[in-house]
Order: C-alpha cells, then structure tokens, then sequence
C-alpha cells in the first residue's frame, strides 16, 4: 500500500507507535503534550523501528472528556508539523473521527487517517479521505467515548461487527476511498469476554479482503483479565499482539515500538 509517498509492504507485519497529544490517554505512558516530549517520542519509535506514526489529539478512553474542534486541532497540528520538519521520512496516522480536524492534518502534513468511529460521527469524514486520496483505517464502534460501554449487547458479534465492515467499505469504495485497513475495535463498545471471543475469530475477518490493525496495546482486556493496571500490561500486550499476528494482523498499533519490532522478528524468523 502506498502511504504518502511511500510504499509500505503490508505482507510484512508493520508497527505503529502511539503519540497521543492529550492530558488525559488512559495509559500516561502514551503522553506527550510539549513539543520536544513529542519529538523525543517519535525519535525513539522511529529508531526502534516504527514504520507509522498514530497522533491523536482527542482522548478515546471510555467517558473521557469531550473537546471542541478547535482544541483537538490545536493540539495535532503543530505536533504533526514539528514531527514533519524533523523526520520528513515518518509516516503520520492521524486519529481523527472528525472532518475538520481530518483537513486540518492533512494539510499540516498527515499521510492517512484513523478513524475510531467508522464515519458515524461525522459522516463529511469520507469526502475529506477520498478528496486528499489517503488511506483510511475504519474501526468498528458503536456510539461515542462517552457512551460506547453501555453499548455492549449484541445478538451475534461476530455477524454484526462483519456486515458493519462488509456496509462502511461498500459506502467508502462508492465514494471514490481507495485504499481501506479495517481494526476490530478491541475496547470500543465490547466487554472484557467480547474483546478476548473477537481476537479469537479475528482470521474470519481476512475475507473481507482488507489489511487488519490489531490495537490492544495495554487495554482494559489485558490489565482487568490479570487485574493489574495499564502500566503493568506489556507482558499482555505482547501475548495478545502475538495471537493477533497469527490470526492476521498486519499491523500493530502500540504503545512499546522496541517489543513490538523485536515480536515481529521472532516470528518471522519462527515462520
């Protein structure tokens, strides 16, 4: 797949590391507000062997606080232009659900856009992503993050989260969207249990034709499992990247870029 002016070989499993420009991501260790923290950060990552950089501006944690758009704005834009002015060479994901902020990081240099809501939210989200002609990440949720873990009944999971992918590509490749990686969700209007049948299925979903993006890195399905904390669930995360890995992942979306990279090169070299 082309992203921005680079081609990323997605038959190879690919790492992104999470930039979160907030004051409040569930994990702190994902923080990073200043600009010289952000670059520290991303210097790291990309050393460690990051191929894509995720900033997200807007905290998706269940209930976390909502923004306006003008803040989430101001919080990735100078974020995406110093990484930009620093590392020309990074690849930047933005997590965005919102159209405005989508144009705005674009503009400042952004290569592809994450999208937690699948376009529910804000559904101009699709004109922006097929007009700059970028790949999209489409996440499978119900409601916001302030309601989605009261959205947790489903009658078959498994059926509904796969007719939810098979509808929004339909929707996205009839609006001119060329390029689509979909992500589970894992933590997004699921329990525990659903998160954990889900990874398990997870192979199912590689018939819908579409890179995959496993996102667990650190999440309650990890750290409530052992009844730990966030901080404490790199051993989960790593566990839980490697079943994915097997199931199909392609890319995985982490806190920990160094682990990440070194899990990858043990399984290819496993093969």
């Amino acid at each position: 797949m082309v992203i921005g002016d680079k081609w990323v070989d997605l038959s190879t499993v690919q790492v992104m590391g999470i930039v979160n420009v907030t004051p409040d991501s569930f994990y702190d260790g994902s923080r990073s507000e200043s600009t010289a923290d952000i670059l520290s950060t991303v210097k790291d990552m990309l050393k460690c062997g990051a191929s894509i950089i995720d900033v997200g501006g807007y905290s998706s944690r269940p209930s976390a606080a909502d923004i306006s758009v003008k803040e989430e704005i101001d919080r990735i834009v100078p974020a995406i232009q110093a990484i930009k002015s620093h590392f020309p060479e990074a690849i930047i994901s933005l997590d965005t659900f919102r159209s405005e902020v989508a144009k705005a990081g674009l503009d400042a240099g952004a290569d592809l856009i994450n999208d937690i809501s699948g376009f529910s939210i804000d559904p101009k989200l699709i004109k922006v992503v097929a007009d700059y002609g970028v790949p999209y990440i489409l996440m499978h949720m119900k409601g916001t993050p302030q309601t989605m873990q009261n959205e947790t009944e489903y009658d078959n999971l498994f059926k509904e989260i796969y007719c939810y992918f098979s509808e929004k590509i339909a929707v996205l490749e009839s609006a001119g969207v060329k390029d689509i990686i979909i992500d589970l969700g894992f933590g997004f209007a699921k329990t525990v249990e659903q998160n954990h049948t889900l990874l398990n299925e997870m192979q199912h979903f590689q018939t819908l034709e579409k890179p995959m993006l496993l996102g667990v890195s650190r999440k309650s399905m990890i750290y409530k499992k052992l009844g730990t904390t966030p901080e404490e669930a790199l051993n989960g995360t790593i566990a839980l990247n490697a079943i994915g890995i097997s199931k199909g992942a392609n890319i995985l979306r982490v806190h920990d870029v160094k682990e990440a990279v070194e899990l990858v090169k043990l399984l290819e070299v496993r093969g």
